[in-house]
C-alpha cells in the first residue's frame, strides 16, 4: 500500500490517499478529503470541495481511474443535499455524520483504474472489470412507516435487485453500511427484522453473515429511519471468502443478539481485500472493555482490528481507509491525537455517529487490501 497526502493550497482542503497497484493489473485508490476549518458558509465549503475532486480526479497518480463510490459525510444533509454534485456514473452515498474537524462535509473516494462504470436505472452502479463485477447500491430507503416497516422494505427491494443479477444475499453480498436515526431507540427494530431476513435468506449462525457497520445516521429526509448501502460481486465463489473471528478478542456478533460478519476477506488471483465491520472496544465475552475511557477504548477497539487482519494474513499497513466514528464530540482532540501519532499515514476521518450500545464511545471499520498469488481465481 501506497500513503500519500496532497495539500490543495488554493482550496485549503487535504487529500489523505492509499494507494495500491498489482503488478500491471488493476489499481485501486481511496481518498479521504477534509476541507481546513475557516470562516465561510456552506456554498463556499461545498465550492472548494467540489474544486478539490476535480483537481484530484485530474491528477496523474490517478490517470486511467475511474470513480466508482463517493460517500459524503454531511452535518446538515437535509439543507447541505442540494449542493452535492455527482461527476459521472459513480455510487453516491450521502449520510448526516458531521466530521468533526470543524467543517461541514468530509467524502471518501473509492477509484479503480481500467474499469468500464455504468449506473442501472434502478441506482445500481457496476463496476465492470474482465473477471468480475462489483455492485454498489447505495442510498437505500424507505419514507413510510416505523423503522421495522423501512427494514423490511430496504431489504425486501435489495434482494429482488440482487435477484434480478442472478445474485442472492447469501452468496454475493460482501458488505453493508446501515445508518439508523435515533440508534439508542431504533436500532434493536432495525436488527430484529434484518434477522429475519437473513434466516429467510439461508444466513444464521451455522453459515455465515455479512460484514456490516451498523450505526447512526440520518439521510436527508426526516421521516427515513433506516438507510443502508450495500456491495456485491455477482461472479464470486464461495471458496473466495473467509470469514474473520478472532476468538481470543472478541465473541460472535449472534451471542448478543445481532447478525453481522466481524470482517470478511475475499480473494482474487491478485489481491485479498478484507472488509472490517464496525468494531469497538469489546472482549470474547461480548463485554465493553475499559467503560468511559477513550484513550483506552481506542487502543482495545484497534487491537481488536488488528488480530482480525493478522486472521486474514495482513497489517495494520495494508489497511487502504479507515471510518473512525464518536459518541461524544469532546472525544475528537485525544482520538485524533491517537490516529495522528499511531496511524499518521492512514486515510481516516472523524465523524459523530454513537454507537448502538451507549457505551461503546467509539467504533472503527476499515478495508484493507494486499498483493497475493492464486491461480485458481481471476485476477480483480
Amino acid at each position: 500500500m501506497e500513503y500519500f497526502k496532497i495539500q490543495y493550497n488554493q482550496t485549503a482542503s487535504t487529500v489523505q490517499i492509499g494507494l495500491f497497484n498489482s503488478n500491471g493489473n488493476s489499481g485501486e485508490c481511496h481518498a479521504m478529503i477534509e476541507l481546513s476549518p475557516q470562516l465561510d458558509n456552506t456554498i463556499q465549503q461545498f465550492e472548494r470541495l467540489g474544486k478539490t475532486i476535480e483537481e484530484l480526479i485530474q491528477s496523474s497518480k490517478l490517470r486511467n481511474y475511474s470513480l466508482v463510490l463517493k460517500r459524503y459525510f454531511l452535518s446538515d444533509a437535509i439543507n447541505q443535499a442540494p449542493f452535492i454534485k455527482t461527476t459521472a456514473n459513480e455510487a453516491v452515498s450521502v449520510v448526516q455524520q458531521p466530521p468533526l474537524n470543524g467543517t461541514k462535509v468530509s467524502v471518501w473516494l473509492y477509484f479503480i483504474e481500467n474499469t468500464e462504470i455504468y449506473h442501472s436505472p434502478d441506482g445500481t452502479v457496476s463496476a465492470k472489470r474482465p473477471g468480475y463485477t462489483h455492485l454498489y447500491n447505495t442510498q437505500l430507503h424507505e419514507r413510510i412507516g416505523d423503522v421495522n416497516r423501512q427494514t423490511d422494505a430496504v431489504f425486501g427491494h435489495y434482494t429482488q435487485n440482487l435477484a434480478e443479477q442472478n445474485c442472492s444475499l447469501e452468496a454475493n453480498c460482501i458488505r453493508t453500511w446501515i445508518y439508523v436515526q435515533d440508534v439508542d431507540v431504533q436500532y434493536m427494530g432495525m436488527v430484529n427484522y434484518r434477522k429475519y431476513y437473513f434466516m429467510e435468506a439461508g444466513l444464521t449462525p451455522e453459515t455465515h453473515y455479512i460484514a456490516s457497520t451498523g450505526i447512526e445516521g440520518r439521510y436527508i429526509y426526516p421521516e427515513v429511519l433506516m438507510l443502508m448501502d450495500a456491495y456485491a460481486i455477482p461472479e464470486v465463489k464461495k471458496e473466495q471468502i473467509t470469514y474473520l473471528h478472532a476468538p481470543t478478542h472478541l465473541n460472535p456478533t449472534y451471542e448478543y443478539g445481532v447478525t453481522f460478519e466481524r470482517g470478511t476477506a475475499v480473494d482474487y488471483g491478485d489481491r485479498r481485500h478484507i472488509f472490517i465491520s464496525g468494531t469497538a472496544s469489546i472482549d470474547n465475552k461480548g463485554e465493553i472493555v475499559h467503560p468511559m475511557d477513550i484513550d483506552k477504548q481506542t487502543d482495545r477497539t484497534l487491537e481488536n482490528i488488528g488480530v482480525l487482519l493478522e486472521e486474514g494474513g495482513m497489517t495494520m499497513q495494508d489497511i487502504a481507509q479507515m471510518i473512525v466514528y464518536l459518541r461524544d464530540t469532546a472525544d475528537y482532540e485525544i482520538v485524533k491525537s491517537y490516529i495522528e501519532k499511531y496511524y499518521p499515514n492512514t486515510p481516516s476521518v472523524i465523524v459523530l455517529a454513537p454507537v448502538c450500545r451507549p457505551g461503546w464511545l467509539i467504533e472503527i471499520e476499515c478495508i484493507a487490501v494486499k498483493a497475493i498469488s492464486n491461480d485458481k481465481f481471476p485476477a480483480f
